[in-house]
C-alpha cells in the first residue's frame, strides 16, 4: 500500500510537471530562459513557498 501511495504521487507530479511544456513549448522555454536570470537565494525562495503550499494542501487533504 505504502509503495502504490508513493509512485501515485510520483506519477501525478510527472504528469502535472509535463502539461505546460507539452501544451505551449514556447512558453516553457521562456519561462525556463527566466529562471535561469534569477538569483539563487530567489529560486530557493520560490522553492520554499511551492514546498510550505504544499505541505498544508497535503495537511489538509490528508487532515
Amino acid at each position: 500500500m505504502f509503495w502504490t501511495e508513493i509512485l501515485t504521487a510520483v506519477a501525478l507530479v510527472l504528469i502535472i510537471e509535463g502539461l505546460l511544456p507539452f501544451a505551449s513549448p514556447g512558453r516553457y522555454r521562456q519561462m525556463v530562459a527566466e529562471i535561469v536570470r534569477l538569483g539563487d537565494n530567489h529560486i530557493r525562495s520560490v522553492g520554499l513557498g511551492v514546498i510550505v503550499a504544499g505541505l498544508v494542501l497535503l495537511f489538509i487533504v490528508r487532515g
